[in-house]
């Protein structure tokens, strides 16, 4: 068969044939093999079998990674040899292409061009070709028996397996070659799997030695990953074949081989197989490193949640940050006139921080604070110059400009894009977090401001009377409580002990609990009765509206006969007091009434009390008896108890000790606001 002629036609004398169709799949490389395996055994030709089964593996591997069509698979056996043809149906040229006889040195360059499979194709058929058709492209190859008769058809001529080339690969080392694998079972294959390939490569091409470099862009630099033979002499010219990475993954594979047609085309072939698991390699190495660091953010945020501290939150920043993401971390914030300052900062050579506050604190064009700012306005990441490399990146929240974060390099490498990202997504984290935290010290200022408002200032010192009063508000301290305390002069002479409990939190309820202060504080001022003076707050808190009440307890208290002291005692709502005796025991006194603010009409009973010398009578909010612990509350009973031992102290430890005693009762902070107000007679 001439060059020209194409490949075997069905029908062969002697000979066998098979036609299949196969979808484009990556099972029909080894349909595909089977077929041609049983046309050898059938035809006799088991010689031909690994060389047979090689080729075809690359043609349909080729057909189905580029065509992406089902495969006709065409297999013609003669007497003689065997002739496969792998069509597609890819669009293409309807022109005629047909390479000649094998192993034909000037093609091997064309050949290595086109692809590494055609590279085997051309060594080891006989002959083979490429047709282009309207339908799409077949190409077939030739493989001819041993010795075959020259005239026979089919023939090449010569004996096909003795190679002119003394370089040229045997079929088994070929083999060897592509069927070298990846342990999968090892932690680390690489390295075995590079020196072995190296090691066929170099035997193939008879190199003294050769050498694959890698550089995983860790910092490292290129490492050696395999080595085989000797180093490579001084003035050696080496084949070098770079690897066909992604960054940041480089390399080369280098072999101290002789010039030949087949060193470059294999060093290539090997380079490829080796670049192919490298890039699994990468991004293997690549979804770990993005799991890690988004487990790393998960860690920052969390951290960063837990912190409403301004200055808390500045500081735990550079410790997120120092020794993974740089080398030393530095906090600025920006005032309102954009004036930056030093909130926080970390290094990973602890000796090095004042070196490092004394670089941040230079000023002038070209230092380093003239490029926080420049960070800081045009709201851009900047990178930094001079000794201290590394790059600035605006804190923003909320479109606030709240400083800069402010990182150094690695000590062995620059950071790579992955590390920026996340850097950027720290600042982003960590501006939010200081954000959050400057709101909640607003917000706690505020509330603390507003509070402080609601209470008297100190109380009021009066000869034969004391006043104590212990307040401690809820465990959110950004909350305005709803309970509030007073002692105010009448204008009989009297004074007038006031503890209310408005229901709810907040903004809200303080401008009830406000407004309940001052409208009691208009009408006694006036002279007005106390059942008339509830009336009347009972009536503006139902006009008001909005669903607030508030229990309230008024104790008008002014000097009786012998010494003791006249209480008449109002309970709207309110729990009643306890009575501690100056001579032991405790109890509770008073007759609860109506709470404000729920009905058009109130009853409020007057109870008359006498408070002998030394006698106190204590007053609280349901912020003490309904402090939890678990299941269980402090409750009245438990108050009462807790008041009996306190019997002749002054008003200031009994009203400080009930407060340890609620305190103490659990460990979690308040869930309401507790007050606490102690009148007591200390007539001697």
């Amino acid at each position: 068969m001439s060059a020209e002629a194409g490949p075997a036609t069905a029908g062969a004398r002697g000979g066998a044939t098979r036609r299949v169709r196969l979808p484009a799949d990556r099972r029909t490389p080894a349909a595909a093999r089977a077929v041609v395996r049983s046309v050898l055994t059938e035809s006799h030709l088991d010689e031909l079998v690994n060389e047979a089964l090689l080729l075809t593996t690359e043609l349909t591997t080729n057909a189905v990674e580029h065509a992406r069509t089902e495969l006709d698979i065409e297999v013609v056996a003669d007497q003689v040899g065997l002739t496969v043809t792998v069509s597609d149906f890819a669009p293409g040229s309807g022109d005629e292409l047909t390479v000649g006889a094998r192993n034909d040195s000037a093609e091997i360059d064309e050949v290595s061009e086109r692809g590494r499979g055609l590279l085997l194709v051309d060594h080891f058929a006989s002959r083979w070709g490429t047709t282009y058709l309207p339908t799409g492209k077949g190409v077939w190859f030739r493989l001819d028996r041993p010795g075959a008769d020259p005239q026979t058809e089919g023939s090449t001529g010569g004996d096909p397996w003795v190679s002119t080339d003394k370089s040229a690969p045997s079929a088994s080392a070929m083999s060897e070659l592509m069927q070298t694998a990846p342990d999968l079972y090892a932690d680390d294959p690489l390295p075995d799997f590079a020196t072995s390939l190296l090691s066929r490569v170099a035997e193939m091409v008879g190199a003294a030695g050769g050498t694959i470099r890698l550089d995983r862009g860790d910092g490292q630099g290129r490492q050696v990953l395999a080595r085989f033979g000797r180093p490579p002499r001084p003035g050696s010219e080496l084949l070098r074949v770079p690897l066909t990475v992604h960054r940041p993954y480089a390399g080369e594979l280098e072999l101290d081989a002789a010039p030949s047609a087949y060193a470059r085309p294999l060093a290539v072939l090997t380079a490829e197989r080796l670049s192919l698991h490298l890039e699994n390699d990468r991004l293997r190495r690549a979804d770990v490193r993005r799991q890690v660091w988004l487990t790393f953010l998960a860690e920052a945020s969390e951290l960063l949640a837990q912190s409403l501290d301004v200055d808390l939150t500045m500081a735990l920043v550079p410790q997120l940050v120092v020794p993974r993401l740089g080398q030393w971390c530095a906090v600025h914030t920006a005032d309102e006139w954009g004036r930056l300052r030093l909130a926080a900062a970390s290094h990973a050579d602890e000796s090095m921080l004042p070196q490092l506050h004394k670089v941040l604190a230079e000023t002038g064009p070209d230092s380093i604070q003239a490029r926080l700012r420049e960070a800081s306005r045009s709201a851009a990441q900047i990178p930094l110059g001079g000794p201290m490399e590394g790059f600035a990146v605006p804190l923003i929240a909320r479109g606030q400009r709240l400083g800069t974060l402010t990182v150094g390099r690695h000590q062995r490498h620059r950071h790579d894009p992955d590390e920026v990202a996340v850097l950027e997504d720290v600042a982003r984290r960590a501006a939010l977090a200081i954000e959050n935290a400057r709101i909640h010290a607003e917000r706690r200022r505020v509330a603390q401001t507003l509070q402080q408002s609601l209470l008297p200032p100190v109380l009021p010192l009066v000869d034969g009377i004391g006043f104590a009063a212990e307040y401690v508000p809820t465990g959110d301290d950004a909350e305005v409580g709803g309970d509030f305390y007073d002692v105010v002069p009448l204008p009989d002479g009297r004074w007038l002990v006031v503890i209310g409990d408005v229901s709810g939190k907040g903004v809200q309820a303080a401008a009830v609990t406000g407004l309940v202060r001052d409208v009691i504080r208009v009408l006694v001022g006036d002279g007005k009765p106390l059942p008339e003076a509830l009336a009347r707050l009972n009536e503006t808190l139902v006009e008001r509206g909005g669903g607030r009440y508030c229990t309230l307890a008024l104790a008008a208290v002014g000097p009786g006969q012998g010494g003791q002291l006249d209480v008449s005692l109002h309970l709207a709502g309110h729990d009643q007091p306890v009575l501690l005796a100056a001579t032991g025991g405790a109890g509770f006194v008073g007759t609860s009434g109506t709470a404000l603010g729920l009905l058009d009409t109130i009853t409020s009973p007057t109870a008359e009390i006498t408070l002998a010398p030394g006698d106190s009578l204590i007053f609280y909010t349901d912020g003490v008896t309904e402090r939890r612990r678990g299941r269980e509350l402090f409750g009245t009973d438990r108050l009462r108890d807790a008041a009996a031992p306190l019997a002749g102290y002054s008003a200031d430890v009994v009203a400080a000790r009930l407060r340890s005693a609620a305190i103490n009762f659990s460990v979690e902070p308040p869930r309401d606001d507790i007050a606490i107000l102690v009148l007591r007679n200390d007539a001697t």
